[in-house]
């Protein structure tokens, strides 16, 4: 390869890398240490740490029918999207305000797909998620604010269980409560490696350690 060659091959890898970041431009969630939550307060059907449940609450169940949990990682040479095809969960709903409710979720990590056959299979291994040992994945809210970054109505804290280790997350999320139905959008990046995904990718071609989250929640109210 002629000195040309090289350096046309050398700066056509950084445009790819500089193209290349699906988290560019949006909210990153902070990560903390797990939020301790009393057992009684964990137990509750709804509310935020110390709230206690009332007449006035409404569980506004999801699931994967209508809703969708997906992610797009990357690497120097591209970009790959993945989803969950499997999950349940719920919102509770107190007095009508978000900012007195909850919301769980469970997800089954072996539903996991991407956009490439092989990629999937290495996502489930331990290089990745290690799906066999760890088969769910678990998020519960300890508290909602109003208000959020990108324009967001509400900024979500809550405990993320994935692949064995336990942390605190924020993030922005648009929520809107209309009758029977709430529905619930985010858009954020998260970094890997807080939760023990640290496989690096080839020494030619690395993983980026921002993923980006997408959440498009639709809930109806349980009867």
């Amino acid at each position: 390869m002629n000195h040309s060659a090289a350096l046309f091959a050398l700066l056509a890898v950084s445009v790819a890398a500089c193209n290349n970041d699906p988290s560019k431009g949006k909210p990153i969630a902070t990560v903390s240490e797990p939020v301790q939550v009393a057992a009684s307060a964990a137990a509750a059907p709804s509310g935020p740490v110390g709230s206690t449940a009332t007449a006035s609450t409404a569980r506004y169940a999801f699931s994967n029918d209508g809703s969708k949990v997906s992610f797009v990682g990357a690497k120097i040479t591209g970009k790959h999207n993945g989803s969950f095809g499997a999950f349940t969960g719920n919102i509770n709903l107190v007095g009508g305000d978000p900012l007195k409710s909850s919301v769980t979720v469970e997800i089954d990590s072996a539903s996991l797909t991407s956009d490439a056959e092989k990629l999937t299979g290495h996502l489930k291994s331990p290089d990745f998620f290690d799906v066999a040992k760890f088969p769910k994945a678990r998020f519960t809210s300890t508290s909602i604010a109003a208000g959020g970054d990108k324009g967001a109505t509400h900024t979500v804290t809550g405990n993320l269980e994935l692949h064995g280790v336990t942390k605190s997350v924020t993030f922005p999320a648009s929520v809107k409560v209309s009758g029977d139905a709430i529905d619930l959008d985010a858009e954020f990046g998260i970094n890997r490696k807080d939760f023990g995904l640290v496989y690096p990718g080839k020494p030619d071609d690395l993983i980026k350690d921002e993923v980006l989250i997408k959440l498009e929640i639709h809930s109806k109210k349980a009867i």
